[in-house]
């Protein structure tokens, strides 16, 4: 049995006590309970629940579309910054070499590598998207087909898929995913309010990665985000501090219940400046941003240690509600029953920080993993 001290992080509050887990649960939580703001300061480890993150793309150089080891070695840099579990996110791409990656991710999905992130599945995020809203992904959008998607699943888990609801075939489709149990997104749109709340009727849970690549609020035509910030219990948002001004954050906050944080982390994060690839695109990161040639945005460096220090020290949130945001709503939408708290039963999934907020230790499953230098 593993034994870790200070100021853990419980569904019911905090806690200054220890936290035991053996076999990779959660066998004991005992303390007594402070307030929300005892962690600042004090010098105490402070135990979070481990990160989800529900878009990445890569990290450490490798990117989900290429084949080998690459998704090691993404799910190895993302644990190295407290992300306990993701799903590995595919781009827009002919279908063959969709194929090729899913075939690729499958094995991760089954099994968890030492020292690595769990995969729980994957996003499918295109190339089922407007050709219009492409953001950065490449040009090869398609017609969405309810059992051309269903095929992708046989070759690996999809857990999420994104579509455009204006496309033909879009709410039929959205309808028997769900029907499936994959959870189908808004996102990459070009649509109309009215078409995103069809989309939502049709069984669609969430919105991929909010407010960018989407058409945006208008008081007369609220488009995807108006709908988004009227009707959505659920949707991504990438607290990079680049991708959406934290004003416009602030109001996501504010009108969405679960919303959840991502990171759409591509091979550039954890990594130099550099150029690196994204799908079929070569990206240049500079800084803490990532574009194509053209200046667009194309994904981020960002890790999910970074979106929480963000939502704490760049827009004011209390730790309790910033970890929410990082891992509990996202075990959330999910349906997953035993990630994302720290009580007994649930898995071993642990992040320990100092008083500001770095990473000193992580634990996935019960395994100490450690953390990224």
């Amino acid at each position: 049995m593993n034994a870790v001290d200070g100021l853990i992080l419980t569904p019911g509050g905090w806690l200054r006590g220890t936290l035991r887990h053996a076999a990779g649960r959660i066998v004991a939580v005992r303390g007594d309970a402070v307030g929300d703001e005892a962690w600042r300061g004090g010098g105490e480890p402070i135990v979070l629940p481990g990160f989800i993150d529900l878009h990445v793309h890569g990290g450490g150089g490798a990117d989900t579309m290429q084949a080998g080891a690459a998704i090691d070695t993404i799910a190895r840099t993302h644990a190295g910054h407290g992300t306990t579990a993701l799903l590995a996110t595919t781009m827009t791409a002919p279908r063959a070499e969709i194929e090729a990656a899913l075939r690729a991710l499958a094995s991760a999905c089954t099994k968890r590598s030492d020292g690595s992130a769990r995969v729980l599945g994957v996003h499918l995020e295109g190339p089922y998207i407007s050709p219009d809203q492409l953001g950065a992904q490449p040009a090869f959008a398609a017609a969405p087909s309810a059992a051309a998607i269903l095929a992708l699943h046989a070759l690996a888990p999809i857990r999420v898929v994104t579509l455009a609801p204006e496309l033909a075939g879009a709410l039929e489709t959205t309808a028997a995913l769900v029907a499936a149990g994959i959870r189908v997104q808004i996102g990459h749109s070009a649509g109309s309010y009215e078409q995103a709340c069809a989309a939502l009727h049709a069984g669609a849970s969430g919105f991929t990665h909010l407010f960018n690549a989407m058409s945006g609020l208008h008081h007369r035509a609220p488009g995807a985000v108006g709908a988004a910030l009227a009707h959505a219990q659920h949707a991504e948002l990438i607290p990079d501090l680049l991708h959406v001004h934290p004003g416009a954050m602030r109001a996501a906050l504010r009108a969405i219940p679960e919303l959840y944080c991502v990171t759409d982390a591509t091979a550039a994060a954890a990594m130099p400046d550099g150029r690196y690839a994204l799908g079929r695109h070569t990206v240049q990161k500079c800084g803490n941003g990532v574009r194509l040639a053209d200046g667009t945005l194309a994904g981020s460096t960002l890790t999910m240690d970074q979106a929480l220090r963000n939502l704490v020290e760049g827009l004011g949130l209390g730790l309790r509600e910033s970890s929410l945001r990082v891992s509990t709503n996202a075990a959330r939408y999910l349906g997953l029953t035993d990630r994302g708290q720290l009580s007994v039963g649930s898995c071993a999934d642990l992040v320990l920080l100092d008083s500001r907020l770095q990473v000193r230790q992580v634990w996935v499953e019960g395994q100490a993993v450690g953390a990224a230098a």
